[in-house]
């Protein structure tokens, strides 16, 4: 697969973001040491170059990682990881994160994969989620190495019917992060939440209050040593 060629920007927003503070988290590491899977109606395969080109409810499988298209022009990469061109209505991608039980999404009308440098692109019609966070524009770029993305607001395809796409704006969801509130706040989890121990000082006040209305006790005569005291009424 040569080069991937960038139509001229016709961007009205540019967004930029993190998807996780971790730069170490990454797609799932060992999937590129596992086979290469294929199927569709029709195809040619050149098992010298190593490059198919498929059409026809394509289903592509490597590990974790699942392509689902039309059609996918892909090769194998000399580090056995997989490069493809796919087109759908929708296509589908998906893929493990390493060392999380969680994976990312892609779907568009058209996707260019980089299994080599680990670099999704999603054009049309785009979304890219992770776990409940997703954002749709018509253009994403997706690095599963760093995990970071780059959306930009296109206009829709000539071809694409009214109102079908993000149009020419960028458009996300951050959920807010598992056990944190809306003040970044940590609350408790449900069934273990329990209530502020009480200070017995707390209480002080209200029982002198109280006992300030009863009437003064009256003091007992001094016994003599081993003699117990009368007890106290309750």
């Amino acid at each position: 697969m040569g080069p991937i060629q960038f139509a001229p920007l016709c961007a009205l927003a540019v967004f930029t973001a993190a998807l996780a503070v971790a730069p170490e988290v990454r797609a799932e590491a060992a999937d590129k040491g596992k086979p290469i899977n294929y199927s569709a109606d029709s195809g040619d395969v050149n098992y010298q170059t190593k490059v198919g080109n498929l059409s026809g409810n394509v289903v592509i499988t490597q590990g974790t990682m699942t392509i689902r298209a039309d059609r996918i022009v892909f090769k194998q990469n000399a580090d056995n990881s997989v490069s493809a061109t796919a087109h759908g209505n929708p296509l589908s991608f998906r893929q493990k994160r390493d060392g999380v039980d969680e994976y990312f999404e892609g779907y568009a009308q058209r996707a260019e994969y980089d299994g080599a440098t680990e670099v999704l692109e999603l054009y049309d019609r785009a979304l890219l989620k992770r776990g409940q966070d997703e954002i749709r524009s018509n253009y994403i770029y997706y690095n599963a190495k760093t995990e970071q993305f780059r959306a930009e607001g296109r206009p829709d395809a000539a071809a694409a019917p009214p109102d079908s796409g993000p149009g020419a704006r960028v458009r996300g969801v951050f959920q807010p992060k598992a056990g944190e509130g809306r003040e970044g706040s940590f609350l408790p989890r449900a069934g273990n939440a329990k209530e502020p121990a009480k200070s017995k000082d707390a209480k002080a006040p209200a029982k002198d209050a109280k006992d300030a209305t009863k009437p003064a006790a009256r003091s007992l005569p001094l016994k003599p040593a081993g003699e117990l005291a009368p007890k106290a009424a309750k």
